[in-house]
């Protein structure tokens, strides 16, 4: 008997941990990068490539590190609300062009707009990799000391930045 009941037991166990599983949402996968400096680089501008960009450059300013492909297709879910939120000025965008052909990248800039105030080449996806990049596209929010204070798995949907995005610049913002 002793010898049925014990296989019962671990099927039942690892049932469970399969039905909790299947719960979780895969976007929230909590990143080990929040409430730690945002990793260093100097990477080549996409427009400009003789000039370099580094996260050092935005001491003292919050802002959005968007990464973003030309080949993603979740990239043009949420471009349109990248365009409109860079319209409104109230946060400045930067881009992290992951894994891209250059001209693919500018190409596709001119064709859906452009709401970065510069993009970075990451073309090996090196950069990609200290930053925890998961996949195409992943935002983090950076505060005025260079600390990540958030970070959007996926695309930026104007639900998560009404209810999160937002509101956590306006608090950074005053600090």
């Amino acid at each position: 008997m002793n010898r049925f009941i014990w296989p019962l037991v671990i099927f039942l166990v690892l049932a469970g941990f399969l039905f909790v599983g299947l719960g979780l949402n895969p976007r929230e996968v909590p990143s080990p990068l929040i409430d730690k400096p945002a990793p260093a680089f100097a990477l080549p501008q996409l427009h400009e490539p003789k000039k370099v960009f580094s996260p050092q450059d935005m001491k003292g300013k919050v802002w959005l590190l968007n990464v973003w492909a030309s080949w993603c297709v979740s990239c043009r879910e949420e471009h349109p609300l990248l365009v409109s939120l860079a319209e409104q000025k109230i946060v400045p965008i930067y881009g992290l062009n992951y894994k891209d052909k250059r001209e693919d990248a500018l190409m596709w800039l001119v064709r859906g707009g452009d709401p970065y105030v510069l993009s970075a080449a990451d073309v090996e996806g090196r950069i990609g990799i200290d930053y925890g990049v998961y996949g195409v596209p992943e935002s983090y929010v950076i505060d005025k000391q260079g600390v990540i204070r958030y970070k959007q798995i996926g695309p930026v949907t104007s639900q998560s930045l009404r209810e999160t995005i937002l509101p956590l610049i306006a608090q950074l913002e005053k600090e």
